[in-house]
């Protein structure tokens, strides 16, 4: 199963709930903050291509300062994901690689729908959330002020291209409670076609 939604929609929730009730969730965020973890030839390469203002005093990524660097421009976004996405690409094979059998696994993909990996999933889901509420999380959440906020939700597909790739949509607007129960009712779903799942 593939999942994913947009930048601040409540896909992180309906992850962690599915990981509760039993889903092996593969995480691209996690796999790619690893990938760049100090001491990586990952972090090295970030550095050789942006500089080391994207470092932290520590010598770890400073992800604000390279997000301000690659959310404002394609082509160093572009940079980025061609030193990331190779690396993540091969965990996420390890990962499901490792999966025992009748594992309902999760890929939890921010990017999804841009990057074109739905073939081959039994599943599509996407968490979906009006922009405004997506704005309002982020300002409150990360510290960015709205300009900031809309140039990354820019940056994603839009809320109408991956609607277009659902094959379930669950409400991610509203309370945390109300998405954590749209989530419950998936996984009876699931639990009906996937025998592990019942456990």
């Amino acid at each position: 199963m593939g999942l994913t939604g947009g930048i601040a929609s409540g896909k992180s929730t309906a992850s962690a709930r599915l990981a509760e009730l039993g889903a092996l969730v593969v995480d691209a965020d996690l796999l790619a903050r690893e990938a760049v973890a100090p001491g990586t030839p990952g972090l090295a390469a970030v550095v050789a291509a942006f500089g080391r203002s994207v470092l932290a005093a520590d010598g770890s990524l400073d992800r604000l300062a390279l997000g301000r660097v690659v959310f404002a421009d394609a082509a160093a976004r572009e940079r980025l994901e061609a030193i990331v996405h190779p690396e993540v690409a091969r965990r996420r094979a390890e990962a499901v690689a490792a999966a025992p059998a009748g594992a309902v696994v999760v890929h939890d993909v921010p990017l999804l729908v841009e990057k074109g990996l739905t073939a081959g999933l039994d599943l599509v889901v996407v968490v979906d959330a009006p922009e405004d509420v997506r704005v309002r999380r982020l300002v409150a959440a990360r510290g960015l002020d709205e300009e900031q906020a809309r140039a990354r939700i820019a940056a994603q597909a839009t809320r109408e291209q991956r609607l277009a790739a659902a094959d379930v949509v669950l409400d991610g607007g509203g309370p945390v409670e109300h998405l954590q129960a749209q989530v419950d009712r998936l996984w009876e779903r699931l639990a009906r076609h996937a025998p592990s799942a019942q456990s």
